[in-house]
């Protein structure tokens, strides 16, 4: 099985922190090349010093279309392409009933979670993966599979973005594969309300006895990149700990 990566370039957005900071290490320690992308240089700047690869950082909030094109063009002038993208940055402004979600919420939700990797992958698509091919890897969460109480909104976007994860991967077959992550608790800052206050508890109810770490998810993403994964486009891997499979 090769999950080696050399000679590719990889595009993270969302990699300052979290599931895509230990995405880009991952994919840097399989032999890519990774540009990271997120709102804060510092943030990036401190991720980017702790992986030991090729590797730049480009700030640009995800979901500004003028800030991604200028992220992608920057990816091709310092590594030559894109090959690999990874549609990571997500936001959830809201936890509540689903009717009470403000416009501009909803709005920054939407734009962020469902429209930005649109605009990312049409970006990568045209600089480079419509030429060369490459593979999308898109982060969902279980909770486009589910239901779940005040975050009815965030996990619409999740389900669409999974819908989107296939509508893509017919379009631009054969050339360009197109994949989702969907992880289900996962211990990094933006699900620290989830599971800080009673982590303990909440792994017990997993089938797998353990909540899921960043790690967990970047080696499923480095997968569905590689090789390895060369036949398989289109799908949602759900990576869980089991919890989905019965509704713990």
């Amino acid at each position: 099985m090769d999950l080696r990566l050399d000679g590719k370039v990889a595009l993270v957005t969302g990699a300052s922190k979290g599931i895509g900071a230990a995405t880009a290490a991952a994919l840097a320690a399989s032999g890519a090349a990774v540009m990271l992308s997120s709102r804060k240089l510092d943030a990036l700047e401190l991720a980017a010093a702790a992986i030991d690869g090729d590797t730049a950082v480009f700030a640009a909030n995800a979901g500004d279309p003028d800030a991604a094109e200028a992220c992608v063009a920057a990816t091709v002038d310092r590594f030559g392409a894109v090959d690999i993208l990874v549609n990571n940055a997500a936001t959830n402004p809201y936890y509540g009933p689903t009717l009470d979600i403000a416009d501009s919420q909803f709005d920054k939700t939407v734009l962020v979670n469902w429209k930005g990797p649109l605009v990312w992958s049409r970006l990568v698509w045209e600089a480079s993966m419509r030429d060369r091919g490459g593979a999308i890897v898109n982060i969902s969460s279980v909770g486009g599979l589910s239901v779940e109480p005040g975050i009815g909104i965030y996990n619409g976007t999740k389900a669409a973005l999974i819908h989107l994860t296939r509508t893509l991967a017919a379009e631009l077959a054969p050339g360009v594969r197109v994949n989702a992550v969907a992880p289900g608790l996962v211990k990094t800052d933006m699900a620290r309300a989830l599971w800080e206050a009673d982590e303990e508890a909440i792994a017990r109810r997993m089938p797998l006895k353990r909540l899921g770490e960043p790690s967990d998810i970047a080696h499923a993403v480095v997968f569905l990149a590689s090789d390895a994964a060369s036949w398989i486009t289109g799908q949602t891997l759900v990576v869980d700990g089991g919890v989905l499979m019965r509704g713990a």
